[in-house]
């Protein structure tokens, strides 16, 4: 079965919200909370799951990916294949049929202009622009006409569907940003916190790290919707406290990401008043190594590439002991129940793209301290190794979040018992998952020995994900800390495969080729530490209708349909 047959049988509609809505504002208010508070409202500069999921409510890409992972159109006219002449026969160009119908939500037409402003808004050097892979291969766009957009490849590409598809690469307005190019980006304040959208919001007021005003578009496609009148987007506090407040007070309609114990969960939805809803996709819960130096007393751009590897996280013995002491099985058990499962693997699904290794499934602290001890980590009387005067003691950082916390504390007890000491650091997800350039702890930055945390991809294909750790793409000073290859690895082979996975129209070899690349990055080189694949877990009042849960794109993708029951 190739790319071809498997689009064609995946492209559907949407389904519209029930026939209970009553038209455009006549639901009031709902309030959406999350909290890992959004920092920016312009995906293009942050990475960020919360600055790309609260963006989404206003800005749109052109088509999207469904609660199946189908992809469906939003700003077109309809999703182009091989089987209806979208897609070249050399598979070289992609066309793209703006939806003539559709406004920004300033009145003014949506155009070919903005798709192709928005390609070289990203594209440009000097902008730090944090999902350059989603254009990886793309040597320019046409606009033959105010309706038509042409992506070209520089190779037969036969997932062309990098570009505009999925909540990462939204259309921007090219009137209003026009002026923020490249190194300006950084500097548009008014418009990287209040965009211009065709989505069923816009922004009235963001104060950053807390709260997002919006009201409704009235410029929407659908002249139904949204139900609701305004929108309260509210940010920060910790995932413990936005359960509470969805299922035991009813202050809020809808919180995102409870990573939370499931005994904590149960507790919460037993007062009545919300449901919970989980959704497995690609996220995984891990811990990556930092390949380069982290040390303060070298200078940023040494510490950010190449230039001076890790000083022991460079050995592979040294990072496979640290998988090995790690029991994942257990981890999993009491962080996430039945809403997690133990992962050896980065793509842990869809399952047709995952190796699903079972190696790192036991712990083995026997096979961990004989590692250390063959590598010539001598084991000293305070318990910590040491090599040629270098005590083997590494950073820990992550998010402040009480599963990730408890994570930290067994996996520093279990590197204790092969010498390995290790400092434990958390946090504010607002800043850690921020993109601010200024600040030193973005995990962008990586200015420690490992750090943990999840992310995710639009989609079911991972090839745009597996390209984040091409060699080049590290966060860097010259991109303006942004950069998808965050533990700085880098291998030409695994350059030139995936190379060849971006050239493969074949689903079995696509697949396979997925695998390999994944394997790369885990059980042959070590470079991360997968743990476990977690389920997307959100909550919604029960008063709250047409809410779909999604871990194939933003969880907030089909807000308009969304009412008060």
């Amino acid at each position: 079965m190739n790319l071809k047959s498997i689009l064609l049988g995946a492209v559907v509609a949407l389904a519209f919200a029930p026939a209970s809505f009553a038209g455009r504002g006549t639901d009031g208010e709902v309030k959406i909370i999350y909290w890992q508070a959004p920092s920016i409202l312009n995906p293009y500069l942050s990475n960020g799951t919360k600055d790309i999921e609260s963006s989404s409510l206003i800005i749109e890409p052109l088509a999207r990916y469904n609660q199946d992972g189908a992809m469906v159109p939003y700003l077109v006219t309809s999703i182009p294949t091989l089987g209806n002449g979208g897609v070249s026969a050399d598979q070289k160009s992609i066309t793209w049929n703006l939806d003539p119908a559709i406004v920004w939500s300033d009145g003014t037409p949506l155009t070919s202009a903005d798709v192709k402003f928005t390609y070289d808004y990203c594209m440009d050097p000097n902008g730090g622009c944090a999902n350059t892979v989603k254009f990886n291969g793309v040597t320019g766009i046409d606009t033959p006409d105010a309706s038509t957009v042409v992506i070209n490849f520089a190779e037969a590409s036969p997932n062309p569907y990098g570009p505009f598809v999925g909540g990462q690469t939204p259309i921007l307005q090219k009137a209003q940003f026009a002026d923020c190019m490249g190194a300006k980006a950084q500097t548009c304040t008014a418009e990287n916190f209040g965009p211009v959208g065709t989505g069923p919001f816009k922004v009235v007021d963001f104060k950053p790290n807390d709260v997002i005003r919006m009201v409704a578009n009235d410029n929407y496609r659908d002249p139904n919707k949204p139900a609701f009148a305004t929108l309260l987007f509210k940010g920060g506090g910790d995932a413990t406290g936005a359960g509470r407040s969805v299922m035991e007070t009813g202050e809020f309609d809808y919180a995102w990401n409870l990573q939370l114990a499931p005994d904590v969960i149960a507790k919460m939805e037993s007062a009545g008043k919300g449901t919970v809803i989980v959704g497995f996709g690609p996220s995984v819960e891990r811990i990556e190594i930092n390949m380069t130096d982290p040390s303060p007393s070298l200078d940023a751009d040494t510490r950010a590439t190449r230039k001076a590897p890790h000083p022991f996280l460079s050995d592979i013995r040294v990072r496979k002991a640290l998988s090995l002491a790690i029991d994942r099985v257990l981890l999993t058990e009491i962080g996430y129940g039945q809403m997690g499962k133990p992962t050896c693997d980065l793509v842990a699904g869809p399952a047709v793209y995952s190796s699903q290794n079972t190696h790192c499934m036991k712990q083995d602290i026997a096979g961990a301290n004989n590692l250390l001890d063959n590598a010539g980590w001598v084991m000293g009387s305070d318990g910590v190794r040491t090599k040629d005067g270098m005590r083997l003691s590494v950073l820990y950082q992550t998010s402040t979040n009480a599963v990730r916390q408890d994570y930290q504390a067994l996996v520093k007890q279990w590197w204790g018992e092969i010498g390995v000491e290790t400092e434990l650091r958390n946090l504010s997800a607002s800043i850690f998952f921020g993109g601010d350039p200024s600040s030193p702890d973005t995990f962008q930055k990586f200015y420690s020995d490992v750090e943990m945390y999840t992310n995710n991809f639009d989609g079911t294909d991972p090839q745009s994900y597996l390209a984040m750790y091409l060699c080049g793409n590290e966060p860097k000073p010259e991109s303006q800390w942004q950069g998808e290859n965050i533990n700085r690895y880098c291998d030409i082979a695994y350059d030139a495969l995936h190379a060849e996975l971006t050239r493969t129209g074949d689903m079995e070899k696509r697949y396979e080729i997925a695998k390999r690349l994944n394997d790369m990055l885990t059980k042959d080189s070590y470079t991360m530490i997968p743990l476990t694949h977690r389920g997307g877990v959100a909550a919604h009042a029960k008063s709250l209708g047409g809410v779909v849960m999604n871990s194939w794109d933003s969880e907030l993708w089909n807000v308009s349909d969304w009412y008060r029951k």
